[in-house]
């Protein structure tokens, strides 16, 4: 079982690295191609590959989005909705095995279920870090395009200075919106969609600020910079709200951790202490108000260390 064990995990691993190597290639009639020398694929490659285009057509057939193409673009994930179903299966597949050789079948299925959750979590998560990177780059930002702009180029040209100066996300962020507006679409619209995917309210006051000049005109470069001004206001009120509800946040945290820790060190230090808990029914109602309790307690916390403003 252990060898059987270690095969699966090993083909799981060759094909989340496939997954993410292997590329579709270009929607394009061969004799509009350009020509070139096709790299030598392997089986594994070619299987991967044929399984990730038919199980994209056929979630699009069925409009089935278990992980959509919008949380992967806010996220910064650039795979389709099929590649990353296929890798959060694969690791399914391997937490699946793990589970089976460290105690039975019922932590198998507890670990392979926990996988897809795992995977948008991850998303949310990401998506998370990529808005806070965003927030925290505004300010340069500005500055890039209040530069672009006194230095007499336009406003789409002073975004792409800053797409080319800024760091990852801004980067891809002010790129997009570029590439966008040169294949036809609004500026305003691209620059709209880009604070609702980034969910910045900041960015919003810049897009309406860009709109209002377009529209009455004035000295754009010195609009910019009074909202410069204000979202450094605003970052630094959010910096001291942050640092006076930190204590409270981390006394969540330990307050949610204490039970979950105080079963791991007694199941650790005396195996069969916690076994009433298991197979009594009584055991397993107090297990359900427990989770309940904790849950209360858990978004009682969250809207107490939450604040708005």
């Amino acid at each position: 079982m252990l060898l059987l064990g270690i095969a699966f995990m090993s083909l799981a691993s060759i094909t989340v690295a496939m997954v993410i190597v292997v590329q579709s290639q270009p929607p394009v009639r061969r004799d509009r191609r350009r020509p070139y020398e096709e790299d030598a694929k392997s089986q594994v490659s070619v299987f991967i590959g044929s399984a990730a285009a038919d199980l994209n057509r056929y979630l699009a057939a069925r409009n089935v989005r278990l992980y959509n193409a919008e949380a992967l673009e806010r996220a910064g994930v650039r795979l389709n909705q099929a590649d990353f179903t296929i890798l959060v299966a694969a690791g399914a597949s391997v937490a699946g095995l793990a589970g089976l050789i460290l105690q039975g079948a019922f932590l198998a299925v507890v670990f392979a279920l926990a996988v897809p959750f795992a995977g948008h979590f991850y998303l949310k998560q990401r998506a998370a870090k990529r808005r806070g990177q965003f927030d925290d780059q505004l300010g340069d930002t500005l500055h890039l395009l209040t530069g672009g702009l006194r230095a007499g180029h336009s406003i789409l040209r002073a975004i792409d200075a800053s797409a080319a100066e800024s760091p990852s996300p801004t980067a891809q962020e002010m790129r997009r919106i570029v590439t966008e507006t040169s294949l036809g679409r609004d500026l305003l619209s691209a620059l709209n969609d880009t604070a609702e995917r980034m969910q910045s309210e900041d960015f919003v006051w810049i897009a309406q600020a860009i709109q209002i000049n377009r529209e009455v005109g004035g000295n754009l470069a010195e609009v910019l910079d009074q909202v410069n001004e204000t979202i450094r206001e605003r970052a630094e009120i959010k910096g001291q709200i942050k640092a006076l509800a930190a204590e409270g946040k981390f006394s969540a945290y330990i307050l949610m951790a204490m039970p979950v820790g105080i079963i791991a060190i007694l199941m650790i230090i005396s195996p069969g202490y916690m076994d009433v808990m298991f197979t009594e029914v009584l055991g397993w109602v107090l297990i359900g108000v427990s989770v309940v309790f904790m849950t209360i307690g858990a978004l009682w916390l969250r809207k107490i260390v939450d604040l708005k403003f």
